[in-house]
């Protein structure tokens, strides 16, 4: 049986839970340059996904709101339900 077979036992809650395999695909596949995909720290937000448009001096100039800047895992960790298997963990 599929995995989205299986989360249909779970009836309502499933999409909250686990996301369909068609979801899971498309979010790993978006293009991602480890280079310059970042997280912001965010006041709000706690963190926000950012773009490193330059550095220059020791400064970084991302593509969001300001703050710390973490590296971000590549879209094949999207909605991994497994976290030892991330590159990075803030």
């Amino acid at each position: 049986a599929s995995a989205d077979a299986e989360m249909a036992a779970f009836g309502e809650a499933a999409p909250y839970l686990r996301k369909s395999e068609k979801e899971r695909i498309e979010a790993q596949n978006k293009p991602f340059d480890a280079k310059t995909s970042v997280f912001v720290v965010h006041p709000k937000e706690s963190f926000v996904k950012g773009t490193i448009q330059s550095k220059e001096s020791g400064k970084v100039t991302v593509k969001t709101e300001g703050g710390e800047v973490f590296s971000m895992n590549p879209p094949k960790y999207d909605k991994i339900e497994d976290m030892a298997m991330m590159t990075h963990l803030h």
